[in-house]
């Protein structure tokens, strides 16, 4: 693994726009098959489903909805799209930390749906894998070796310890502290152990100038961050993680960044798939962020379904290249007893 430093993530290089030459395939967007369906199962752990509504959309209840973003179908959709664009961006790996080919405790903290935790626990069947949430929308059949709880993740730690590895994917977010989270992590995994933290960097970007600076698309994404800091939440916390990695303990931390395309406009045909799902699911955070967040800058319905417009006008247009970073945050629990030792 590299060694840890203050640098930044090293960024992926430009991805290659197509041009009106290039040809289009006529299974365009076929996936790949990484054989990730749930073959085992047995029924999920009994947990409360109540839920809260507002706006249209549907939140969770626990913890008096605390969590800003709906767990309603369009949300859960939304969660899965990105799950199968994350496949098609690593080419099949659930994960990079280097865990070895038989992990025995696998945990999965903001399990949203739950895709990730029945895809890993279908890949490892040797494995005791959990999946935590607040809210109880994951399946009713899983993999035997899977088990779902409801519960706060920053509450105190009641998950058990000597974890192989722990996940978050799309939830440091959301935190409210997660240096506390970080520790406990730390405290609970196993000498050896790692945690994997996946996240976007919530920006769009661009390398060709076709996206201006002041563009709908670009203010969309800074709007949000505005919006959900009212939360106590920062919606950029997935590009600086380094530090808070470090300060819990954790050794060899490391990134992997992939660029995510939002469209179709790259000339790689993988890469077009993974913009068509990009797009997608940034437009249905879209109506995520009209529903709650944006309310909460007290911007009118009118004026958000405007703002909104203008930045759909942008995620549409191919002439416009821009791009999410995927960030794939790894570090290290050592194997000598002893916080930050070597």
């Amino acid at each position: 693994m590299a060694e840890s430093s203050t640098a930044p993530a090293e960024q992926p290089a430009p991805i290659e726009a197509a041009t009106a030459e290039d040809p289009v395939d006529e299974d365009e967007f076929a996936t790949s098959d990484f054989d990730a369906t749930s073959t085992a199962s047995t029924s999920i752990t009994s947990s409360v489903y109540s839920h809260a509504y507002e706006n249209g959309r549907r939140y969770h209840q626990y913890r008096n909805g605390r969590y800003p973003i709906p767990n309603d179908d369009t949300e859960q959709n939304r969660d899965d799209m990105k799950h199968a664009m994350m496949l098609e961006l690593t080419d099949g790996k659930l994960f990079y930390a280097p865990v070895g080919d038989h992990p025995q405790k696998i945990i999965d903290l903001g399990t949203g749906t739950g895709i990730w935790a029945v895809d890993v626990a279908d890949r490892y069947p040797s494995a005791s894998v959990v999946g935590v949430d607040l809210s109880p929308i994951q399946p009713t059949w899983v993999p035997t070796n899977l088990k779902f709880f409801m519960d706060d993740i920053e509450d105190g730690w009641l998950n058990g310890d000597d974890w192989d590895l722990v996940h978050l994917r799309c939830i440091t977010p959301w935190l409210k502290d997660k240096d506390t989270l970080f520790t406990r992590t730390y405290e609970n995994l196993k000498p050896g152990g790692w945690i994997e933290i996946q996240e976007f960097d919530a920006r769009a970007n661009c390398d060709d100038g076709t996206l201006a600076a002041d563009a709908p698309l670009k203010r969309f994404f800074d709007t949000a961050e505005q919006a959900v800091k009212t939360f106590g939440m920062d919606f950029r916390a997935g590009e600086k993680l380094r530090e808070p990695l470090e300060k819990a303990g954790f050794v060899n931390v490391s990134c992997v960044t992939h660029k995510v395309p939002i469209g179709t406009w790259p000339k790689d045909k993988r890469l077009r798939l993974i913009g068509m799902y990009a797009r997608t699911a940034v437009n249905d955070m879209f109506g995520a962020m009209a529903a709650k967040p944006f309310r909460a800058l007290n911007m009118e319905p009118v004026e958000i379904e405007l703002f909104l417009a203008a930045a759909r006008k942008d995620l549409n247009n191919q002439e416009v290249h821009a791009y999410e970073t995927f960030y794939f945050w790894m570090g290290q629990k050592p194997e000598a007893s002893g916080k930050g030792a070597e």
